[in-house]
This record gives structure tokens, sequence and C-alpha cells, in this order.
């Protein structure tokens, strides 16, 4: 209860200000200024995180940071520096994810601010953009640091082993995936809704996007009435970039069914070779039919596997129907391409089968959700590293990664002096204080 007071509070700054509150102007920057209610916003935003307590304290660390992001914003416009609408939407929705896992639902959000959903997100919209082109500003500096191997080996024989970390257990995971095959009936049930849907806009009876925020099952979407933001073709499936990049002013795609299900595409706009469009995605129901042969396909596959004694990822390879997984012999790879996943980032049922196997052991079919879709797998536990005190030669990422950190901290360190030094800077007095003086930004 004490965070969601705090949240309503003051994530509704901005509110209260159109509402005759004067807003106070903080710093200048270049022609960046810095609001009263831009430290608030900055505050509430830690605070969620745990970061912070939400002291005077805090506010003043927040406006060094808003400075920083001032002089980022003030010297990207210089370089031409900016960030898509599909950058800013990602963002947006991972913030506000947050904010609804918090609140316990959208409609609870909703209540506490006293606003839709349309008006939370254009609320937040601007402070997002900013902030994703000071953090693409910050790549462009930093941009050339790099580390050679043989600077890896110093940093690390310099390193005080004492004070090193435990590296957390990590699994390495191989799958076969089984995707239930649909029945025709349910496929030709889903195309006649968004045949119903096609008309309807088309006749003008209600608008696309009025019923993507009503029908359509991509949730990421669906809140914003289906608009995607500009993309790359890259971005999509191959048949939605077909459809979508086809796509006329004003025109609306027939069906198109992808890996991810059914849907008919809108054009909004192009610019170049990133289109904006929106969409309304149906998933087709799966029965106990086809979810009874994907689970005795996946038994044929353990059995033959082990009788014939056919490599995991030979199979993996032929008969699954993951494709982020079949052409690495089944091998699971988180963010950052890495095979080697720490026990606390496998979750739900694959957890539970996980912690079932030891190393070289295939699991027993089972269902698992991969972006909203229900699918069957096997699993083979590859490897497992256990817990341990980081070292060179099994965590080479986390030393490489260390210095990189320093190189970039060192750059930065050196770029924000000679940006002050050349910069406009005003900080209202009210402001000024030990830290401040400290890092420069009064003179």
């Amino acid at each position: 209860m004490k965070y969601i007071l705090f949240l309503f509070m003051a994530l509704t700054t901005g509110a209260a200000a159109q509402q005759g509150v004067v807003d106070k102007i903080v710093a200048v920057v270049g022609d960046e200024i810095v609001l009263k209610s831009d430290i608030e916003k900055s505050l509430v935003d830690l605070f969620r995180q745990g970061v912070i307590e939400g002291n005077d304290d805090d506010r003043k660390m927040i406006l060094a940071q808003i400075l920083l992001q001032k002089l980022l914003l003030a010297q990207a416009k210089v370089d031409s520096v900016f960030v898509t609408d599909e950058q800013v939407d990602r963002a947006l929705d991972a913030r506000i994810n947050d904010y609804t896992r918090e609140a316990g639902s959208k409609e609870r959000l909703e209540a506490i601010m006293g606003k839709s959903m349309p008006e939370i997100r254009n609320e937040m919209r601007e402070r997002i953009r900013e902030s994703a082109i000071a953090s693409e500003m910050q790549q462009k500096i930093t941009a050339h640091v790099k580390s050679t191997p043989s600077e890896v080996r110093f940093f690390y024989q310099k390193t005080n082993k004492d004070s090193l970390p435990d590296a957390p257990a990590k699994y390495e995971i191989q799958q076969i995936v089984v995707k239930p095959g649909i029945d025709d009936a349910e496929k030709e049930k889903i195309r006649n809704r968004l045949r119903e849907f096609r008309e309807q806009v088309l006749s003008g009876e209600t608008t696309f996007s009025r019923l993507a925020i009503f029908y359509s099952e991509d949730e990421g979407s669906a809140v914003k009435g289906g608009e995607l933001g500009y993309s790359p073709k890259s971005r999509f499936a191959p048949e939605f970039a077909d459809a979508a990049f086809s796509l006329k002013a004003g025109r609306i795609s027939k069906i198109v069914e992808t890996e991810f299900g059914f849907h008919i595409i809108q054009y909004v706009d192009r610019q170049g070779e990133m289109i904006n469009v929106r969409h309304i995605l149906l998933r087709p129901k799966i029965d106990d039919k086809g979810r009874q042969e994907a689970i005795e396909k996946l038994d044929s596959i353990v059995y033959y596997i082990k009788e014939k004694n056919i490599p995991f990822e030979h199979v993996a390879e032929q008969l699954s129907d993951d494709k982020n997984t079949r052409n690495n012999g089944g091998l699971i790879l988180n963010e950052n391409s890495d095979s080697r996943i720490p026990r606390e980032q496998v979750r739900g049922e694959m957890a539970r089968q996980v912690n079932r196997l030891s190393v070289g052991e295939i699991s027993a079919p089972f269902m698992d959700m991969n972006n909203g879709q229900e699918e069957y797998k096997i699993i083979k536990l590859k490897a497992f590293h256990p817990e341990h005190t980081v070292d060179l030669e099994n965590d080479w990422s986390y030393f490489e990664s260390r210095l990189q950190q320093e190189k970039i901290h060192a750059v930065m360190t050196t770029w924000i002096k000679e940006r002050q030094a050349s910069t406009y800077i005003h900080i209202d007095e009210e402001y000024h204080d030990e830290l401040l003086r400290q890092e420069g930004w009064i003179k």
C-alpha cells in the first residue's frame, strides 16, 4: 500500500500541474530545461525499483543524473542521434507492465492514477524517448571502447581474489518442441471472425483500432489500437512482413497466417525501409486431440533417441518445431547468446522438469507456453555448472564485462568534464549542494 500511494502521488504530478499548480524550472543545460516534476517522476521510477527511499538526498542525486541526461540530449541534437518509435514503444511497454504488476491489473492502475491507459502512455512517452536517446548517445560516445584478451587476463591478475563474488548455478538445456496441430474447423472459425472484423472496418461500422483494443490477442499492441510502430521488415515473421510491406495507404490486408496465429493488418505509414501498421491477432484454440497427438509424437521421439542411440541434437535439427533452437541442436540460449542459463532464470514447468533431471537425462513430454501459445516439448539437461567463485576459466565474460565498465566510466568522465566546460549550465540555488559541486555542474 505504501508503494501504491507513493506511485499515485508522484505519477499524478503532471495532471496536478495542468490543473493550476505551477511547475518550476530548476536547471538549464544548453537549451534543455529540467523541471521539478522531472525529478519527482524519476524519483518514482527508482523508488519502484527499490533503489532509493525517496528523501531529499535522493532528489539531489536524481538531479545530477537528469543533468547528465540533458547534456547527452544536447549532444544528440548536434550529432543527429535519434530513436525509432519502435524502440520507444518497447521501453514504454516494459515500464507499463512493471506498473501494472505492482498495481495488480490494468484496471487497478487506471483507477489509482485516474487516467485511461492511453493517457498514461501519452504522459510517459516523452520521458521514455529522452531516456532512450540519451542511452543511444552514450553508446555512440563509448562505441570505440574494446578490451583485448590480454587486457582481460591482466585485469583478472590484478583483481583482489578475496573480493570476487559467487557465480550462480547454471544449466545448459536442449529441447525438442512439437506444436499441436489445429483442427481445420477451428482455423476456419478464426478466419471467419477476422473476415467479419475486416468488413466492419471497410463498411465504416467501426474502426480498426477499436476492434484491436477489444479483440486482439497481442496484448502488447492491443492497448495501442494494434499499432506496432515504425519497424524494419526483419522484425516480422516473413508472411506478416510480405503482407505489411505490400499494403498501400488506407488498405487492410487479407488474412495472414504466421506461427503466432492469424492476422489482419492495416497500413498506417511508411518512412523509407520502416513501416508502421496496426494488426489484430487471433489464435486458434487447441483441442485435446491436438494435444494428445503432440505428446504421442514426443513419446516416439524419446523412444527413437534411446533405442536407436541417435544424438539428441540431430533429432532436434530434423524434428523440432522451434526455429530458434533447432539449428543449434536444440540448445537454448539466453538474451546474451550464452548457453549457460542461471538457475533463477529457468521458471515454470521448465524449472520443475530440469530439477528432476541428471546431466544427460531426457524429460518426459510436457506443456510449456511461448509467446502466449501452448506447445509441447522434451528437454535434455546437457550440463550443470554448480555455484562457485568466479574465475577466468569458467567466467571470462564476467571479467571482460567488468573491465569494459571501468573503461566506459573513464571515457564518460572525461567527456562529461569537457562538455560541462563548454555548455551553458544554470542550476537554481535551492539545488546547490556539495554533490553537484563535486561533479562539476556548478561552475
